[in-house]
């Protein structure tokens, strides 16, 4: 059984960590209603936890086996993303014309479209999503309804929903859903951001 959790401890007190994969019956109910939100402001799900325990509930563990990466960052998400790509089988249940070049293990869910596209993986593009006289590079993963036109990107993570417009060169990159990247026509030529807390742009010299 478990004892103790500590949330982000300075000095790990075990070699173990908690990969956050949770199975809970309703008692977490009563648990969440019971804490105090942390210095952070927030209710932990370490600190319901560990009521339940003092609370003399049964708390089960399961040590897993293999890679775990600590997603809370753009580039371990990115390294997540690479290794799941890696074992991908390939696949094509959308269409490509056949003026594009498909490389390598790809993905193409149902109702994609590939047009005048090279798409070199590994892959996986999502489901009604159109890339038209692009560039998709390898471990990039598109989501659904997404639309990539006149672009190149590679080594990314894109979303449900995205719009890559006219963008030349997009590498190392997370997108959240429903977010644009494209190249304005307005004068003069400017960066014109929108960006949410804790956010990092990173731009060419």
């Amino acid at each position: 059984h478990v004892k103790r959790l500590v949330e982000k401890p300075k000095d790990p007190p075990s070699n173990l960590a908690l990969v956050g994969v949770y199975l809970f019956d309703k008692t977490i109910n009563e648990a969440v209603r019971a804490i105090k939100p942390s210095k952070r402001g927030e209710l932990e799900i370490t600190d319901a936890i560990q009521w339940l325990i003092e609370q003399g509930k049964t708390v089960r563990h399961e040590v897993l086996k293999g890679w775990w990466i600590d997603t809370g960052k753009k580039d371990p998400l990115l390294e997540c993303n690479r290794l799941v790509l890696e074992v991908i089988e390939p696949r094509n249940d959308g269409s490509v014309d056949g003026s594009s070049q498909i490389e390598g293990r790809v993905v193409i869910m149902q109702g994609a479209k590939i047009v005048n596209s090279r798409v070199r993986g590994p892959v996986v593009i999502g489901s009604d999503t159109v890339v038209e006289n692009s560039y998709i590079g390898p471990y990039t993963s598109v989501g659904n309804k997404c639309n990539i036109v006149h672009s190149e990107l590679e080594h990314s993570v894109l979303l449900d929903g995205c719009t890559v417009n006219d963008v030349h060169k997009m590498s190392d990159s997370l997108l959240g859903r429903n977010v644009e990247v494209v190249r304005s026509q307005r004068r003069p030529h400017a960066l014109r951001l929108m960006l949410g807390d804790d956010s990092k742009v990173e731009l060419d010299a």
